[in-house]
């Protein structure tokens, strides 16, 4: 039923590049010749420019033939009408180091992408339509997707395989039947656009789910049909299910999950090596083509990481090591051994030593200095400093922190409810009253908490955007204090509204210019730290861990790490690539610390991660 014979086509003439799908011998063709891809999923947006070619050759000399490949769209497109194709989001950079590897590519462009990225790759701009259906024919949406894809498709053409360069096949959006819009002239929208401009010759497809839903709602006649399992799935049934949907052509799984993701508060994900690698066996006995997601998973740096929302919001953590064969900092770990001896039965493997993997070095200790006494007085000085003033409506703070400030309307000597009624704190809340701290609110799980204070006091929440929800029907994720509050029978209106753009100040040096020069205690609430780590004559990878601390973000020089969370876990150390460091000068370490610092401000520079140890779910 599933496996037929696959030969050569006979007696047809053929270019001398091309790839095909034979539908009578169920096979891809490459060159005219039977072809099965061993493939692995990369994502160049998680890896710095520096390692891109590093991570492949690794891919390579497992046995692998072909990468999989995400592009997000608002990785290139932060700001409307912008497309950024430099430095570590240059993609066309990227396929050529994987066509000199000798890679292939089977190219992922959405326009959604899901990923457990940032908003599934959709920009966050999209939402200043305030009803827009995204992933639909709603022309709000489709306007804006169009023109990304046409300058992106645009670029991809001239690397399509028949093309000379390494493209096999393209990804038409992304498990579109897990969406509840099921917009049929949506997805025959994108595939007129696809066609017009990568062609007719190029092998256009969808993936989707292993349930008759899925495959409904996410399949089109045109797109080749293929599904996604992992290891608790029975193959035979699921390929089944995908030949209902193409009774004839190559079975392919194009996300075979090798291991899983992390939300805070989880334990670190696990998947059985043991498994993978039997279950990767039987598939490419099979003649299935098969695509491992993740292979190299790296890391969400900034504000990058997405979320998921079921019965509640769960952001992802920090690391998307995913418990992949190439480890986040692109080690070769057990699994990649083991995976590369079941490839060895299907197809040779390139010959030479596997890559070592990158030097680590454990830096030490460095012992931070409070910037300001609190954020916001920090960010009174940074204000004017640079030219900033406060919104009232449309503050476009897409990522990151907005603060909101108004004052209290009464006395209130005793401890008194703050409410968000309509749970509209997205995501997390730190309350202050004239600059001391009250406590935090979270979604979905902490809407009340207590303050006290006088009349015309100074009321500030600082609001933490915690990453877009990235999968499912929430993915409209709206960010910020998205209601009034109430304060006992009061509803607090008149808010002042300031965009925190602590990026800009961090890579302008503004927060050492600010730092006050004397040795401060450290104290609760939001606040910002410094410190140097000296130049020792290596810039080797690092990972950082905070031990003590309990929740914020981390730069080093001018790079956003992303967040740290100790105290909820399981990730407790943050990747610091080497290329980030500098061998020669000192590196400036900058710590936003949202809720309290350890009374030692000590940071400490590790040689290895620590990815799984959970901790109290605060």
């Amino acid at each position: 039923l599933l496996r037929l014979p696959c030969t050569p086509l006979q007696d047809m003439y053929f270019y001398s590049r091309s790839f095909s799908i034979d539908y009578k011998n169920n096979c891809f063709q490459k060159d005219g010749k039977p072809f099965q891809y061993i493939s692995g999923s990369i994502h160049y947006s998680r890896i710095p420019r520096e390692y891109w070619k590093d991570r492949l050759l690794k891919m390579y000399m497992t046995g692998l033939n072909a990468i999989q490949v995400y592009v997000p769209w608002n990785f290139h497109g932060t700001v409307q009408g912008v497309f950024n194709f430099a430095g570590d989001r240059d993609l066309e950079y990227f396929l050529n180091l994987a066509n000199q590897t000798g890679l292939l590519v089977i190219l992922r462009p959405g326009p959604y992408i899901c990923a457990e990225w940032e908003m599934g790759g959709l920009p966050a701009w999209l939402l200043q339509k305030p009803n827009i259906i995204l992933r639909s024919a709603d022309t709000d949406y489709l306007k804006p997707a169009s023109e990304w894809l046409a300058v992106l498709l645009t670029k991809m053409r001239p690397w399509l395989y028949q093309n000379g360069g390494n493209i096999i096949s393209v990804q038409v959006e992304n498990e579109y039947g897990s969406y509840f819009a099921c917009d049929y002239n949506y997805m025959r929208h994108l595939h007129t656009l696809f066609r017009l401009f990568l062609g007719e010759d190029v092998i256009l497809f969808t993936t989707d789910g292993n349930t008759d839903k899925e495959m409904i709602c996410g399949t089109l006649e045109g797109l080749y049909a293929t599904i996604d399992f992992g290891t608790d799935t029975n193959i035979t049934a699921a390929f089944i299910r995908q030949r209902r949907f193409e009774p004839k052509g190559p079975l392919v799984n194009s996300e075979f999950y090798t291991g899983w993701l992390d939300h805070w508060g989880d334990k670190h994900a696990s998947v059985d090596t043991v498994k993978v690698s039997k279950m990767l066996g039987e598939m490419l006995s099979m003649g299935a083509s098969v695509n491992m997601y993740m292979f190299e998973g790296g890391t969400n740096f900034g504000y990058w990481n997405g979320a998921d929302h079921d019965s509640r919001f769960r952001s992802v953590v920090t690391s998307y090591d995913y418990n992949a064969p190439l480890s986040e900092a692109g080690d070769p770990t057990d699994k990649l051994l083991a995976i590369r001896d079941v490839i060895k039965n299907f197809r040779d493997i390139p010959v030479g030593p596997m890559p070592p993997a990158t030097p680590k070095f454990a830096y030490g200790f460095v012992t931070l200095q409070k910037v300001c006494k609190t954020l916001f007085i920090c960010w009174s000085w940074l204000s004017v400093k640079a030219g900033l003033s406060l919104c009232y409506v449309n503050c476009v703070q897409y990522y990151g922190f907005m603060l909101y400030r108004t004052t209290l309307p009464r006395n209130v000597p005793e401890p008194t409810p703050l409410i968000s009624p309509l749970n509209g704190i997205h995501d997390r809340a730190y309350v202050s009253v004239n600059g001391v701290y009250q406590g935090l609110m979270e979604r979905d799980t902490a809407l009340v908490m207590n303050v006290t204070g006088q009349q015309g006091d100074q009321l500030d929440i600082l609001v933490e955007n915690m990453g877009r929800v990235n999968f499912g029907s929430y993915i409209n994720d709206k960010k910020g204090l998205l209601g009034n509050l109430i304060l006992g029978n009061d509803v607090l209106t008149d808010w002042s509204i300031y965009p925190l753009d602590i990026d800009t100040a961090v890579a302008n040096g503004w927060l050492q210019a600010a730092h006050s020069g004397s040795a401060m205690e450290a104290g609760d609430g939001p606040m910002i730290y410094s410190g140097t780590l000296k130049s020792t004559g290596l810039a080797w990878d690092t990972f950082v861990k905070l031990n003590g601390w309990t929740k914020g973000q981390v730069w080093v020089n001018e790079v956003n790490l992303g967040r740290y969370w100790p105290q909820r876990g399981p990730q407790q150390t943050l990747y610091v690539p080497g290329p980030f460091l500098s061998a020669t000068q000192p590196n400036n370490i900058t710590v936003l610390e949202l809720e309290r610092a350890p009374s030692h401000r000590r940071i400490l520079f590790m040689d290895r991660p620590q990815l799984n140890n959970t901790g109290q779910k605060t």
